[in-house]
């Protein structure tokens, strides 16, 4: 088992390296990135950016059981970058073991620190015609 510990002080630090850049722009190249892994947690920290950036709602990361990807956000109808299926796959699973949301079922906080400040994060993971939904609402 890998320490998810480890994963949610990687996405801290990503949001840090990250908060000054164009979230959209950076979550754009993902789908490119070949390791995955790091993809992943880079995409979290991006939508945790984009999200306090554009006071977001919600955003929603769809990974459905063909592959197909679809992510959205609450605060106007837009898509967002898709990371790619590859990589929204593990998204899922870093999300998975930095939430311990076995299963890929349930709603937890996710507090993460940015700068000098911190937010908590609901995260909340759902089986959905066959693949999985991530929704990850911010706060008012």
């Amino acid at each position: 088992m890998k320490d998810s510990g480890s994963m949610h002080v990687k996405v801290q630090e990503l949001c840090d390296c990250y908060a000054t850049t164009d979230p959209l722009k950076e979550m754009s190249a993902l789908a490119h990135d070949a390791d995955k892994d790091e993809a992943a947690l880079k995409w979290l920290s991006l939508a945790a950016l984009h999200g306090v950036n554009s006071n977001a709602k919600e955003i929603e990361l769809f990974v459905g059981s063909d592959g197909s990807v679809k992510v959205t956000a609450e605060y106007r109808e837009a898509e967002l970058p898709s990371p790619g299926a590859d990589t929204a796959r593990k998204i899922v699973d870093a999300l998975t073991e930095i939430t311990h949301l076995e299963g890929g079922k349930g709603k937890t906080p996710l507090a993460l620190g940015i700068r000098d400040s911190s937010i908590e994060l609901m995260v909340k993971m759902k089986p959905k015609d066959g693949g999985h939904k991530i929704s990850i609402k911010f706060p008012e």
